[in-house]
């Protein structure tokens, strides 16, 4: 009987143990950084990806610009925001099962995250559809 309580006291507690030591907890903060860099990536290649402002001097100059939407990186736009999108859902998914008590904090971050990538893709489906004029 000694022996099992010696043994009990040797296994660490998981609701003693602080979170930044915690795996779950460093598994959520890992996915949620790699959701903020793939939108990172997200906003790159958005810029490749948008019409080119041609403005008043470039049109007198004959200089052209690309009036619309890159077809290959757009495909890559919405890949991106749609991986970031499934991450932040991941991540909020994660946090509901661990976070039980009151005074556990939610987390904006993950939220934010989902919001913008969601509004991302509505924006860019309406923009990317839209007819010429």
């Amino acid at each position: 009987m000694k022996n099992l309580n010696q043994a009990l006291k040797k296994v660490k507690n998981r609701r003693k143990l602080p979170r930044e030591k915690d795996r779950f907890y460093q598994c959520m903060v890992f996915f949620n950084v790699l959701g903020w860099f793939v939108f990172l990536g997200a906003l790159l290649v958005f810029h490749d990806a948008r019409p080119e402002f041609v403005s008043g001097l470039q049109e007198f100059w004959g200089i052209e610009g690309r009036q619309q939407w890159s077809k290959t990186l757009t495909m890559y736009l919405v890949a991106l925001l749609s991986l970031c999108l499934m991450i932040s859902i991941t991540v909020l998914i994660m946090k509901s099962r661990r976070n039980r008590r009151e005074k556990d904090h939610f987390g904006i971050s993950g939220q934010v995250l989902m919001i913008t990538a969601v509004s991302s893709l509505i924006i860019l489906y309406f923009e990317y559809t839209a007819p010429l004029n």
